[in-house]
C-alpha cells in the first residue's frame, strides 16, 4: 500500500476556504497518510491546532516565518512571545516541530537582525522542548549556515525545508544531521539545483514536502498545490536515484516519522 506524507503544507491558507474539507477527505483514498501542517505566524500556528484536533492524520509545526517575525516584536514582550508558541507546541502531542523559522533575504527591505534575533530564539525554544525544526532559508545560506552553528543545531535536529542552495551547501545541512526537503521545484525546468542535490543526497535523508498551495511541479506550475501532485515529486526522485516510486514512498515516510518522532505517539 503506497503511504505518502507531505511533510510541509498550509492548508489554513486562504487558497484552501473554497474545498478545504472536501480536499483533505480526498487524501486517504490517494495514498496521503500523513500531512504536518506548517505555521508561518501566531495566526496560522493557531489554525494548525484545528486542524490537528479536526484531522486524525493531521500533525503540525508552530513558528514564525522570517517575514513574520514583527508579529512577534509587535508583542513588545519577547518572553511573552516566545510563551505563546511555548503554550501551543505544548497545548497538543501531534504539534512534532517549531517552524517555520529562519531567514529569508530575498527582498531589499528585509530586516535581517530582527530576523536573526526571532531565528536564535525559536531554535532556542526547539532545544527546550525537543522538538525538531522546519527552517526557511532563501538568499541567506551564509547566515543561516553560521547561527545554525552558533545555536548547535545539530542538536535539534530537523529539516531545511524547500531547498534551494547548493550541493556544497547541502553537505553542511546533511553533516548537521538535518534532512532535505524536497518538492514542486525539484520538476521545474530551471531546477537544475535541486536536481544536483538529489544526485548527492542520499535517500534517507530526503523527505517529500509541498508547500501548498504554493510551487506546483512543472506540469501545473502557477496552480495551487496540493498533496495530491506529491505523486510528481517522487517520480522525479525516482527517475533521478534509479529506484522504483515505491521505494521513494516508503524510505520517505520512515525519513519523516523518524524527523517528526512519529513512533512516540
Amino acid at each position: 500500500m503506497i503511504k505518502i506524507f507531505d511533510t510541509h503544507a498550509h492548508y489554513d491558507d486562504d487558497a484552501f476556504d473554497g474545498d478545504r474539507e472536501t480536499l483533505i477527505d480526498s487524501f486517504k483514498e490517494n495514498g496521503i497518510y500523513a500531512v504536518t501542517n506548517i505555521g508561518a505566524d501566531l495566526k496560522s500556528s493557531q489554525n494548525t491546532l484545528g486542524l490537528i484536533k479536526k484531522y486524525d492524520f493531521f500533525y503540525g509545526a508552530v513558528g514564525v516565518h522570517p517575514s513574520d517575525v514583527d508579529c512577534l516584536d509587535e508583542i513588545g514582550d519577547e518572553d511573552r512571545a516566545i510563551k505563546l508558541l511555548l503554550d501551543m507546541a505544548n497545548s497538543s502531542e501531534r504539534v512534532v516541530a517549531i517552524g517555520e523559522i529562519g531567514l529569508d533575504y530575498h527582498y531589499e527591505d528585509a530586516d535581517k537582525p530582527l530576523q536573526e534575533k526571532w531565528f536564535r530564539k525559536q531554535l532556542k525554544l526547539a532545544r527546550k522542548i525537543k522538538l525538531p525544526v522546519v527552517i526557511h532559508s532563501r538568499d541567506a545560506a551564509a547566515d543561516t549556515v553560521d547561527i545554525m552553528k552558533d545555536e548547535k543545531a545539530e542538536e535539534i535536529g530537523g529539516v531545511v525545508h524547500c531547498y534551494s542552495y547548493s550541493v556544497e551547501t547541502a553537505k553542511i545541512f546533511l553533516n548537521m544531521g538535518f534532512y532535505i526537503g524536497v518538492g514542486g521545484v525539484l520538476t521545474f525546468k530551471n531546477g537544475r539545483k535541486l536536481v544536483e542535490t538529489v544526485e548527492y543526497t542520499p535517500l534517507d535523508r530526503i523527505v517529500l514536502e509541498t508547500d501548498s498551495p504554493y510551487l506546483a511541479p512543472q506540469e501545473f506550475r502557477g496552480k495551487r498545490n496540493s498533496s495530491l501532485y506529491i505523486p510528481y515529486v517522487a517520480e522525479k526522485i525516482a527517475d533521478i536515484k534509479g529506484i522504483s516510486v515505491d521505494e521513494v514512498y516508503e524510505v520517505t515516510w520512515n525519513n519523516a516519522t523518524r524527523m517528526y518522532k512519529i513512533d512516540k505517539h
